[in-house]
Parts: structure tokens; sequence; C-alpha cells
């Protein structure tokens, strides 16, 4: 299967049921704060990479694998994957627990997110779970460390189960990366760095990169961009991937193993435009791996990642605003860019 020739993206990891709501603020214990609208939809890295990659090209090949359980929120799940064409046969059913939710807030104060999870089916993914002989796809996207027990925990003389799969898809062909998640910075850096050797690619924001690099790459919500490019380097240096890219608010930076530093400011969107961050990641993520799939200059990779950000933030949800990549960028063009990265 190793020598086979492949196409299209493979997600794998968080399935989760996103209860989003907009909020007026954020509120302080004891206080109160009216929810202004939600809704239930897909969530999770898996979920929403795999839609958006559909959206920006729904013709693009993208499998999927995961774990939802025997319920209305697996079931609502499995209608998202149909209804864009994304094949989830390895998307697998469970009734020994409910399926992963998070309750996601908005503040459309702040345009801020806070996410608050019941694990449900995410504590019984195992690397068992993952065939990656069976998969036709070439690069995999898999996440998230952190918020899935069996998969943190060491498994049959790996460090954790994320190494197991990525160690798994390397020798079945597979390019890999691995999307992360805001838990607290040392627990992030002892679940990912055993990963770094077996990653060929990996795509994170400012603070992530900062908890791997140990260094201090945001101060009062200011990126420090020498800082995480420094972080980024010595992040490089602990593994195997080919390309690290950093994204934050004013734009992103990706480093080569051969050193080429590339920049690129972020889009600049209209305040009044701004109906949520939730799934901006993520959609960054598609972007940038649909470009890299496609064989893209790393410019215009970038780009599109942003393009896609940008379009993202327009709904409360992780992937309703997303459109084709040509849309996209249309958008980022209408719109303008920000200043270079300085």
């Amino acid at each position: 299967m190793a020598s086979r020739q492949r196409s299209g993206i493979v997600t794998g990891g968080t399935w989760c049921v996103d209860r989003n709501k907009m909020i007026e603020f954020w509120p302080q214990e004891d206080a109160v704060a009216e929810i202004l609208s939600e809704e239930a939809r897909g969530g999770g890295s898996g979920c929403n990479l795999a839609v958006d990659i559909k959206k920006l090209d729904p013709s693009f090949p993208v499998e999927t694998i995961g774990l939802v359980g025997d319920d209305d929120d697996g079931r609502l799940l499995f209608a998202e994957a149909d209804a864009y064409g994304i094949d989830r046969r390895q998307l697998a059913v469970t009734r020994e627990a409910r399926t992963f939710y998070t309750d996601a807030y908005g503040s459309r104060a702040s345009g801020r997110r806070t996410h608050i999870y019941n694990m449900g089916t995410g504590a019984l993914l195992t690397p068992d779970h993952f065939d990656m002989e069976a998969t036709a796809g070439r690069i995999l996207h898999l996440g998230l460390p952190g918020v899935h027990r069996i998969m943190d925990a060491p498994w049959q003389g790996d460090a954790n189960g994320w190494v197991s799969v990525l160690r798994r898809a390397r020798a079945a062909g597979l390019v890999t990366n691995l999307e992360l998640v805001s838990v607290p910075p040392a627990r992030l850096a002892a679940l990912v760095r055993p990963c770094l050797p077996h990653l060929d690619l990996l795509v994170v924001n400012d603070s992530e990169i900062g908890a791997l690099g140990d260094d201090v790459t945001v101060s009062d919500g200011i990126t420090d961009v020498p800082a995480a490019i420094a972080a980024a380097r010595k992040t490089m240096a602990q593994g195997s991937a080919a390309l690290v890219v950093v994204h934050f608010p004013a734009g992103a930076v990706a480093l080569t193993r051969a050193g080429e530093v590339v920049t690129k400011p972020s889009v600049h969107v209209p305040q009044g435009a701004v109906v949520g961050a939730n799934g901006a990641g993520d959609a960054f993520a598609a972007g940038f791996l649909y470009g890299f799939h496609q064989g893209w200059a790393l410019p215009d990779s970038l780009a599109l990642a942003h393009a896609t950000a940008a379009a993202s933030l327009r709904a409360i949800s992780t992937t309703d605003a997303v459109e084709s990549w040509q849309a996209c960028l249309d958008l980022a063009g209408r719109w303008g860019w920000n200043d270079a990265i300085a």
C-alpha cells in the first residue's frame, strides 16, 4: 500500500458536536449573560477540516477516521459527513459512551471563544481505530492531543497513541500533520514533543508553538513574531518536519528545513463582518493543506489559508461561512491585506 498512488486528505481524531452559543459577553463567576443565538453542528478537528476542504473544493477526495456514539449526536455527525460527500467508512460507532460534545461559547463583546467539553466517545478512541493501509489519501491531518484519554496515554511501547498512529501513517506512505488544542502548555508539550519525529508538517498557532519551543510568544494578546520564529526553529530541530507554519491574528510565518522563512500578513477583516472565531484555526489549516497538496507555492498556500480563515469568521459555526477556494481568495482581495509582518 505504501507504494500506491495516493491523493486527497484523511482527517483523523476528534469528531464532536459543537453546541454553539453566541452570548453578550463572557461573565465572571456568579454573574449572568444572555444567550443571543444557539445551534448544534459538527465540530472537532476531524470534522471541521474535512468539511472545510470539501467546501473549498467539492471534487477533492476527503476521508475521515474517528469514533462517535450510537445516539442523536452521532447521527447528526454522520449526516454532516454525508452532506459533503466525506468518506466516513472509518468513522466508527460505539454504544459504550455518548458522542463527544462541546459547549462552544462566542462572546459578541470580545469576539473570543470559550469551549467546555464532555469527552464521551473521545475517551475510547484508540490507535486501533485507524487503518492507514485502507486509506487512499496522501495527507493525514490528525488531532487533538489532550482531549482523548486513551490516545493521550502510552500505547504499546510508544509515548502515546498519537505517536503510534503517526508512525503507522508514515509507514503506509502518508504525509503527516498534527492539529493541536489549547490545553495547558506543559501538558501540550509533553504530548506533542514525542510526535515531532513522526511529522512531515506542523501547522499551529502562536501560543502552541510557544509551548513546544518553551518560549514566550504572546504577551498581552500580541504575538512576538521573532520569538515565534525562534520557537518554530527549536521545534523543527526536535523532529523531522519539512515545514512548520505558525499563524496568529496579524499573519503567519512558515519555516522550511532548508532555513527559508516566508511571511504572509492576514486578511484585513472588517470589524462588522466578524461573528465568531470558532473554527478559524481549522479553516487556516484547511486552506494551507489544500494549497500544499495541490503543489502551490508557499506564499500562495499561506494566502489561501488566511483567506479561508477570514471567510470562516462570518459565522458562529466552524464551517458554515467557508466557500470555494476561489471565492475565499476573491473575498480576501476585496477586503485587502494587513500590513507587512514586523
